[in-house]
């Protein structure tokens, strides 16, 4: 039975953690099942935004316990890293909305995969707790990357050498959480919002979100280069010729049928 359960309902993909009895912690089969969601995600182009969350009481608790007792030797730990590129790489760099839902704690490893999210609905009382210093670990699953980028470089080494926990207002207060519920409304409330942005011109936010990625490693130039090439692209996808089609009429923009009527006859021609 896969620990990592997948649904569709419209545009919106829910990738949901499912192994609340370990807290949804990273063994290996979560790992590659996790992958392959990822890669249906990324592959199937009727997806237009993806609901990431966890079943039970905690989002992820992080690495494995018994995986690290069993395999924490040198080479079994650089083969599990590298294998990092073939599902946390690929969901980072998803070209399309991805919206965390985050109830309980996100622990460690946890936390990195909740910084994977574009936005980030937490429960009022969920948390996020780094961990990784109380086993002696160097903190990964992206947070070296990610955190510094989304809070800056002094308030994350203020989290990671400090208390190393931040509840979901403190997270919401500093940006990282973009909407607090309750914590029974945390799965209803993350799909509303990927639904939301399947609902909109989810391509262009994909494309908006490639370029994003690079923003803290391009100079200036090279930016407004990528905006314009970017740019190209988006006012030859059908969802522009949408969004000013409703925009001079006065009227809402329908982007995912414009989307599915401009990919139907590719669909034909594969036929």
């Amino acid at each position: 039975m896969s620990k990592v359960k997948t649904s569709r309902e419209g545009g919106v993909m829910t990738i949901m953690l499912a192994s609340p009895e370990t807290l949804n912690s990273l063994d290996l089969e979560i790992r590659e099942d996790l992958g392959a969601a990822v890669e249906e995600a990324e592959r199937d182009k009727t997806v237009r935004a993806v609901f990431f969350g966890g079943e039970g009481r905690a989002f992820c608790a992080g690495g494995n316990f018994k995986l690290m007792v069993d395999s924490s030797d040198a080479w079994s730990t650089h083969r599990r890293f590298r294998r990092l590129s073939r599902w946390l790489v690929p969901l980072l760099s998803l070209d399309k909305p991805v919206v965390v839902g985050m109830r309980g704690q996100a622990v460690g490893g946890g936390m990195g995969m909740a910084l994977c999210g574009d936005l980030i609905v937490a429960g009022e009382g969920a948390k996020f707790i780094a961990g990784w210093f109380r086993l002696g670990a160097v903190p990964d699953i992206g947070v070296l990357y990610n955190l510094p980028r989304l809070i800056g470089m002094a308030r994350a080494k203020n989290f990671l050498f400090g208390k190393g926990e931040m509840s979901a207002a403190e997270a919401f207060d500093v940006g990282i959480v973009h909407r607090l519920v309750p914590d029974d409304r945390v799965d209803e409330a993350a799909f509303e919002e990927a639904r939301r942005l399947a609902d909109g011109p989810a391509e262009v936010m994909g494309l908006s979100k490639t370029l994003l990625n690079r923003a803290f490693e391009t100079t200036l130039a090279d930016m407004v280069s990528f905006e314009g090439f970017g740019q190209a692209l988006a006012m030859a996808n059908p969802e522009f010729a949408e969004g000013l089609a409703a925009a001079l009429a006065k009227r809402r923009p329908d982007f995912q049928r414009a989307a599915a009527a401009a990919a139907q006859p590719a669909r034909k021609d594969k036929q």
